[in-house]
């Protein structure tokens, strides 16, 4: 199979109380569950990690919270890269190594849907790559929109799929993608 999981930002630092309300708590769980499925197979496995240089972001090298969380922590033969912003293809060497493993087909996961999942999500496609979103095993967080707006997270997280959604990736949930493309 020709195809990598990728685990965007699945980290410590999104149990801050500052982020706010988030949804699907459910979220970890299903990457775990599509995890063990994917590891029984020998399938390649992609961790992507979000740190800054800034001393002042969450997400600041020296803070223990932007490890990799523990229920979907990685072994020590899978693949981890590093980024400093929204896309786990820029300042990377995601897109080469993908290449050079003759991935055609990517399966994204991770944290949140509307940063990090979504811009990697469109690369991913805008790149050639076949791209599943599983839309149960992303989250969001609320947010205030540029008119000072509350919009709850169910919302982000709804829109920020329905965007990208057979433009960009096919999403769908994790049981569905279990049951009708793992082994495909």
């Amino acid at each position: 199979m020709n195809r990598a999981l990728i685990i965007i930002d699945v980290q410590d630092v999104f149990l801050d109380p500052t982020w706010g309300k988030r949804n699907n708590p459910e979220a970890e769980t299903n990457i775990k569950r599509l995890l063990s499925e994917w590891r029984k197979r020998g399938s390649e496995v992609i961790y992507i990690q979000h740190i800054s240089e800034n001393p002042h972001s969450l997400f600041y090298f020296e803070n223990e919270s932007t490890q990799i969380k523990n229920i979907v922590k990685p072994l020590e033969n899978e693949k981890i890269f590093t980024k400093q912003v929204n896309s786990a293809f820029i300042g990377t060497s995601l897109e080469d190594y993908l290449n050079i493993k003759k991935m055609t087909e990517v399966v994204i996961t991770g944290l949140t849907t509307p940063h990090c999942v979504s811009t990697t999500t469109r690369m991913s496609a805008n790149l050639g790559f076949k791209t599943f979103l599983l839309s149960d095993a992303t989250a969001a967080f609320e947010q205030t929109d540029h008119r000072g707006h509350y919009v709850d997270a169910d919302t982000i997280h709804h829109y920020s799929l329905a965007t990208v959604h057979q433009e960009f990736a096919t999403v769908l949930s994790t049981q569905d993608f279990i049951d009708n493309y793992l082994d495909s």
